[in-house]
């Protein structure tokens, strides 16, 4: 049994982000993509900063009307400069504010296409070194971003879900497919646990798969967010640890 982060994705425009903040140990900020202005990012950087959170950038596609969630057909090169003009926008606001970002994780359909396409998980681990050699590249477990991150160097840190359901070969359950979203909080935490417990998580089709998580995230644009993140964060305890700075 091994201790874990809980991250939350914020700054997305959700109505509880100062209660989340509190719960969680690691926050993951929209930085001007899929979501979130100069105003959003610096407000997020200063509840983080207040409640000793790690700081971390979630660049996505430039698509808000679907949220950054459609996989869009990019180079490698411009993959790169978006994640790098993102992540550097959210540096900048956290160097004012005396604070440092801690990792980059990408963010919906840029994170869906980076755990399984390597030409994609490749632009986004050089442009994670390219913002910062020290910054953590965080990334579905088994899947091909973190193998990316370390083969530029990177330290990274494998991410499972404890709100979403898995497929067997270990990727998420599509959104939109019934049973994607795991939406009772016992259920929940009670995923969580067995991942951070016993390294396993049960499948949409009642299989067992490997997982090894340094991180588990809970989704804050839910209206359940906040329940779901004390139920988590009672379930886990003193197994919850921050991702380093």
């Amino acid at each position: 049994m091994r201790a874990v982060d809980l991250n939350c994705d914020l700054g997305e425009g959700g109505r509880h982000d100062a209660e989340l903040m509190r719960l969680v140990t690691s926050a993951n900020i929209a930085c001007g993509g899929h979501a979130g202005t100069g105003r959003t990012m610096r407000a997020a950087v200063e509840l983080a900063g207040r409640h000793g959170v790690a700081i971390g950038a979630h660049p996505g596609f430039e698509d808000r009307d679907n949220f950054g969630r459609t996989e869009q057909v990019l180079s490698g090169e411009d993959i790169e400069s978006l994640v790098t003009r993102q992540v550097r926008a959210l540096a900048g606001i956290a160097r004012a504010a005396g604070l440092r970002l801690s990792h980059v994780k990408p963010h919906g359909g840029l994170y869906n296409l980076a755990a399984r396409d390597p030409r994609v998980a490749d632009a986004v681990a050089r442009a994670v070194r390219r913002a910062g050699r020290r910054l953590i590249l965080v990334g579905l477990a088994g899947s091909r971003l973190p193998e990316a991150g370390r083969a530029r160097g990177l330290r990274v840190a494998r991410e499972a879900f404890a709100d979403r359901a898995y497929l067997p070969d270990g990727s998420l359950v599509p959104r939109g497919r019934p049973g994607s979203i795991i939406l009772d909080p016992g259920e929940a935490a009670a995923q969580a646990l067995r991942i951070v417990r016993e390294a396993r998580v049960r499948a949409l089709d009642g299989t067992d798969v490997p997982i090894s998580a340094d991180t588990i995230c809970l989704h804050g644009d839910g209206p359940g967010a906040v329940a779901f993140a004390r139920r988590l964060r009672a379930a886990l305890g003193s197994l919850v640890v921050r991702l380093p700075r």
